[in-house]
């Protein structure tokens, strides 16, 4: 059984530990209430700028009754071990890579398709759908209350050599989150795909023990991957989201002025952030544009339309875990409207 299976076998002891026991005590509402907030990325990506955001938001419309600790850079913990900490109620809120849910629902699977959306414009609409919104709350019994998504970006290829062609991936290892999607992915270009944290990869990188990755022109540049990785293929193949989740226990046990306050703020970080995601993203493509240590090549659509090919099977093999509604889903949301609609 792996670790998030078993947090969802164990969520019932969970509440039996004392953060859950305190969160849940509605005689403490007097006390402030502290919310730990851990991310894995630097202070200046999308999600970390939005993580301070909605900490300097809380406390300013809550002085003295909040107070959100935000602990960027894996400072206080990683992904996994947040995902673990939040299901016990040692912490209080997350933002973390959708691919990380995939053991607890494989409804999420859905973001790691390659090629599924255009652009992010797309994936709002997705989210922004009744089949997107129904997926906030899909992990609620398991302990992993969803209260938004918070785009990263869309994703590129780099490798230590061009990657022009899917055959240019063949024999090479890649790094990867931990998502059988992007395993699969990887397998299908003729890669080795090797899951492994994100705080790992610059070394990685660096000691040759891989040889490519994928990920956003924010994490590249803010982790500095171009300053061991010489090239970047301009792809926009798949999307990296979080999901905001929270303890339904603890959440739910707030005052309700406090728990209909922080939602609000939530909604307002997410537009606000969501946006600063494409100027993010945009700003720090010039920036390795300018730095002058790496190189980023652009596809003809001949080019382009070949990796789409190569992974296509990638959607066929996990129709069925998914589920071909909600896929279709993403490629109409307007649709999935309607008929919620007609219901």
């Amino acid at each position: 059984m792996t670790r998030l299976a078993l947090i969802a076998a164990s969520l019932a002891v969970a509440c039996l530990i004392s953060a859950c026991g305190r969160a849940s005590d509605p005689t403490l509402t007097d006390d402030v209430i502290v919310i730990k907030f851990p991310h894995v990325v630097a202070p200046g990506t999308p999600k970390g700028q939005a993580a301070t955001r909605f900490a300097e938001l809380a406390e300013a419309r809550f002085p003295g009754r909040v107070d959100v600790e935000v602990y960027p850079s894996a400072q206080l913990m990683n992904d996994d071990d947040s995902i673990e900490a939040l299901a016990f109620g040692e912490i209080q809120m997350i933002a973390v890579s959708l691919s990380k849910f995939d053991r607890l629902t494989h409804a999420f699977q859905v973001f790691d398709l390659p090629f599924l959306f255009p652009d992010i414009a797309g994936v709002e609409q997705f989210q922004q759908s009744a089949a997107g919104e129904a997926l906030l709350t899909t992990l609620a019994d398991d302990g992993f209350l969803g209260l938004a998504f918070w785009h990263n970006g869309m994703k590129h290829f780099g490798a230590g050599t061009p990657l022009r062609r899917p055959a240019d991936a063949d024999g090479l290892n890649f790094r990867i989150m931990e998502s059988d999607v992007l395993q699969a992915q990887i397998e299908a270009l003729g890669g080795n795909p090797q899951k492994m944290a994100y705080g790992e990869i610059y070394q990685a990188l660096q000691t040759g023990a891989i040889d490519a990755q994928e990920n956003t022109w924010s994490n590249i540049y803010s982790s500095k991957f171009y300053e061991v990785q010489p090239y970047f293929t301009v792809t926009n193949h798949g999307y990296v989201g979080y999901l905001v989740a929270v303890n339904p226990t603890f959440w739910n046990a707030l005052p309700s002025d406090i728990r209909a306050g922080l939602e609000e703020i939530v909604a307002e970080v997410t537009d606000w952030g969501n946006a600063q995601s494409v100027a993010i993203n945009e700003d720090s493509r010039a920036k390795l544009e300018q730095s002058g240590r790496t190189n980023i090549l652009e596809l003809s659509a001949e080019e382009l339309s070949a990796w789409r090919a190569a992974v296509q099977p990638v959607w066929e093999q996990f129709s069925d875990e998914i589920g071909p509604e909600l896929i279709e889903a993403t490629q109409n949301p307007a649709a999935t409207n309607q008929r919620a609609g007609a219901n």
